[in-house]
């Protein structure tokens, strides 16, 4: 009994004391902190840019990114640092500097004067919301150059070798050329925009990078809205200086009346409309053209949606088939239907839609038209054509190994290759027979019946290891 009594006053005491327990108040969890600060980014031209921030957190993260935005983008390049080359990067508690380097080089390159924005992000095991630090912004500079900088209005021109003069007449033909633009296509241009001009050709190829082509001098990236030329010390008095400032910037006020998410104008158009406003239909470009109809070289309009081609005297006929179209328009249809057809693309639409809410005709039939008025006939399509007629080897024959005769398959129209006089046969691919060509395995029936039979004899003996086996458990 007295042990009994012992062992019950012991459970109450047990229970009292839980009870006390969960009147106590809890103890406070410690909050996570982390905190980002003195964010930095330096960079050498066409090597690298590190970007570097202090971090001080109270335990450490599971995970640290970068995120790297880029003007255009859909959205941030996203680094982890665990990933990045060289030492492993390992997340502490305590205050440590992060760093992330973004090659630059060769394929990594960077146009000069790029903004770019980064944000670094922490994130913790349990899963809670992400620590961000408030975004950097850091502008990408070539820093091989000594730039002398003008500013005119929402022009600023930054060149290395000429004198203020020639400056000042820089920025005067890029803002009349912004203006003129803008009022053409009823937009207003109230963004800066930068004119580097190089004095000497390889500064200029390192600025554009590898991939452009050997016959540019100039180029505008409106995504930075950015115009690079180059412009040699021989050529600062020449009128081709004016030519290109205004060619260049056509193209950038093209691209802030049309910019949407769907598409962009045809190659044809934007650099015929740049052209045009620049130049003109000039004399030259005329006799291009009237030359191509002549030799039978002319591109179709079609070809030259996207790019234009490689070989430089293909690259200028392109420039100047494009003026002529882009001319004709003007000529037949007026001033008025050119804007509406290059406003039109505003909205994404087909060439053939852009070209029906101008001018009432698709693509087709304005190329046929411009054709007729320049008096050259359909251009011969390029591209993969149908090959030779000619031997095959003989499995591939069919009955023709037989004797039976095989209908070719090649176009009416394909000429005969030489081999096709001497071979067993001109067919290219071999027309279904009825029987099996020699050496094809001709017995499929019985082969089938074979198969059919193996699978129901192995049936059978898995069916009956299965009773055999549920014997055996059943008697133990």
């Amino acid at each position: 009994m007295i042990a009994r009594s012992r062992s019950g006053a012991a459970r109450v005491l047990l229970a009292l004391a839980a009870a006390v327990v969960l009147l106590l108040p809890a103890a406070p969890v410690q909050a996570l902190s982390l905190d980002f600060s003195d964010a930095t980014a330096t960079s050498t031209f066409n090597q690298g840019i590190d970007f570097s921030i202090k971090m001080t957190a109270s335990e450490a993260p599971s995970r640290v990114e970068i995120h790297i935005l880029f003007p255009g983008a859909t959205g941030p390049f996203v680094v982890n640092l665990a990933d990045q080359p060289g030492v492993p990067f390992q997340p502490k508690a305590g205050t440590s500097t992060l760093h992330y380097t973004l090659d630059t080089s060769a394929g990594g390159h960077i146009m000069p004067n790029t903004p770019i924005t980064t944000t670094w992000v922490a994130y913790f095991q349990n899963g809670g919301a992400p620590f961000s630090s408030v975004p950097s912004d850091y502008r990408y500079d070539d820093e091989t150059q000594k730039w002398q900088t003008l500013r005119d209005g929402i022009v600023t021109v930054h060149w290395t070798t000429g004198s203020q003069s020639f400056a000042q007449h820089a920025a005067s033909v890029a803002v009349k050329a912004l203006s003129t633009n803008a009022d053409v296509l009823g937009i207003a241009e109230t963004e800066p925009v930068d004119f580097f001009i190089y004095a000497d050709d390889a500064s200029f190829r390192a600025a554009l990078g590898a991939g452009a082509r050997e016959n540019v001098g100039g180029e505008a990236i409106t995504e930075i809205r950015t115009l690079f030329a180059e412009f040699t010390p021989d050529i600062l008095n020449d009128p081709w200086v004016g030519i290109t400032i205004t060619h260049e910037l056509t193209h950038q006020v093209v691209d802030d009346a049309t910019n949407n998410p769907y598409r962009t104008l045809p190659r044809w158009l934007n650099e015929g409309f740049a052209v045009y406003q620049s130049e003109g239909n000039a004399a030259k470009y005329r006799s291009m053209v009237k030359d191509a109809v002549s030799s039978g070289d002319l591109l179709p309009l079609t070809a030259l949606g996207w790019q234009f081609p490689t070989d430089p005297s293909k690259t200028v006929l392109a420039y100047a088939e494009s003026v002529s179209a882009v001319d004709y328009i003007v000529r037949q249809y007026s001033k008025d239907a050119l804007t509406k057809l290059i406003l039109a693309y505003k909205n994404g639409p087909t060439d053939d839609e852009a070209m029906q809410a101008a001018i009432g005709k698709d693509m087709a039939a304005f190329q046929t038209e411009w054709l007729g008025a320049i008096s050259a006939p359909t251009p011969s399509p390029f591209g993969p054509q149908p090959g030779p007629s000619g031997p095959l080897p003989s499995d591939w024959l069919g009955a023709a190994a037989s004797g039976t005769p095989v209908a070719s398959a090649a176009p009416s129209n394909a000429a005969p290759s030489p081999a096709a006089s001497t071979g067993p046969t001109a067919a290219t691919s071999p027309a279904p027979t009825a029987s099996p060509a020699p050496g094809s395995g001709g017995s499929s029936g019985g082969d089938l019946t074979l198969v059919l039979v193996a699978v129901v004899v192995v049936a059978g003996v898995v069916l009956a290891g299965i009773i055999v086996a549920g014997r055996r458990t059943s008697s133990t």
